[in-house]
């Protein structure tokens, strides 16, 4: 009876992991070994500053979660000491704090993911890192627009004053 049990809790763990990995926006695996307790706990707090979640699961739990959602490349990297982070609200922020975190802290490796339900290896989860986020995007979409009409502004006012000083 005892090891039903287990069983059963471990398939109750296997189902609510799939249910996060299949209602996140990205799912990243990282390679904690060599950090510190402080350092995850740090690392951990940057984020969900961002929206994001991180938790230590077992390899076998992960494996056969990801390939109940359909993860299975995800599931074939659930080697050596890994560490699951959710993305709820934008796509890349996990993979941006990790790759960020791990300038500072080389113990660290963001090893693959599955962004917008689409797997990204090692070399691509790494390029997703640098895409800036959401609202640096719309930061930057915004002073696009605003830059030319601001110019043309600054062109009328001098173009004014110009007919101002000529009729003056």
């Amino acid at each position: 009876m005892a090891k039903e049990a287990t069983i059963q809790k471990k398939q109750q763990e296997v189902n609510a992991l799939k249910e996060k990995m299949e209602s996140a926006n990205s799912v990243v695996l990282l390679d904690y070994l060599g950090l510190s307790v402080a350092e995850i706990d740090e690392l951990r707090t940057k984020l969900i500053e961002e929206g994001c979640e991180m938790a230590v699961i077992k390899n076998n739990i992960i494996r056969r979660a990801a390939q109940e959602a359909g993860f299975e490349p995800l599931a074939d990297e659930t080697i050596g000491p890994n560490a699951v982070v959710f993305s709820n609200e934008d796509s890349v922020s996990a993979a941006k704090v990790i790759y960020e975190f791990a300038k500072e802290h080389s113990s660290i490796d963001l090893k693959v993911g599955v962004v917008d339900g689409e797997y990204m290896d090692h070399e691509r989860i790494q390029k997703i890192a640098t895409i800036p986020t959401r609202e640096e995007l719309l930061t930057m979409f915004a002073r696009g627009i605003l830059e030319p009409v601001k110019n043309v502004a600054v062109a009328l006012k001098l173009h004014s004053e110009n007919l101002e000083n000529d009729n003056g």
